[in-house]
Parts: C-alpha cells; sequence; structure tokens
C-alpha cells in the first residue's frame, strides 16, 4: 500500500501562508521557504509591536499634554503632581485629547488642580 501523504492537507497550508505574504517584495512572495520565514518573522514582530504600542500611545499622550501644561505655566510632572494631590481621576489618554481638541475643557481642569494644590 502506497504511503499517504494528504498533499490536499500540505497545499492548503502553503497557499495560506504564501496569501499572507502577497504583498511582499520578491521572492518573498512566491517562493514557499522565503515565505515562510518573512511570515513567521512578521507574526514574531507583530506580537512585539502591539506591546510596544501601548508604551508608544503612552508616550504621545504625555508630549500632547506637557505642551498644553506649559502654555498655563506649568510643567508634565508638576501638573500630574498636582491632578492626582487634588483627586481629579482621568487618565492620561482622556487628558491629551481634551488638550488637543477641548483647550476650554483642559484649561479649567489645570484651574481646578492650581487652586487645590
Amino acid at each position: 500500500m502506497p504511503r499517504a501523504k494528504n498533499a490536499v492537507a500540505s497545499r492548503a497550508r502553503r497557499k495560506k501562508i504564501l496569501k499572507q505574504t502577497k504583498g511582499n517584495f520578491g521572492a518573498r512572495k512566491n517562493v514557499w521557504t522565503v515565505a515562510k520565514n518573512t511570515y513567521e518573522k512578521g507574526l514574531t514582530y507583530a506580537y512585539r509591536d502591539r506591546k510596544k504600542k501601548k508604551q508608544e500611545f503612552r508616550a504621545l499622550w504625555i508630549q500632547r499634554i506637557n505642551a498644553a501644561v506649559r502654555l498655563e505655566g506649568l510643567t508634565y510632572s508638576k501638573f500630574m503632581d498636582m491632578v492626582h494631590k487634588s483627586g481629579i481621576n482621568i487618565n492620561r489618554k482622556v487628558l491629551a485629547d481634551l488638550a488637543m481638541n477641548q483647550p476650554e475643557a483642559f484649561k479649567i481642569i489645570v484651574e481646578k488642580a492650581k487652586e487645590s494644590a
């Protein structure tokens, strides 16, 4: 009896990965071994960058808050200290959004933090 290699499943598995690497340059899109390596490395980058994304957004929020607070004559660290001491429970994401899109509301928060500190 001949050995069954299940070519249908093997081909389907390869096609699935080659479909994922479709937009890549050169052999990375159509040569199986190269495409497989590209695909696996892409998955590791995706895993790493899902973690990194959170760090990058936090840094962006801090920069935006700092820029808005400096217009009010404070620094970021002094402002955040005042916010925590005054009991204002707003996270950095919301503060950055207010600073960018609703400067009047952000100004009110800065005044509240100043008067309670």
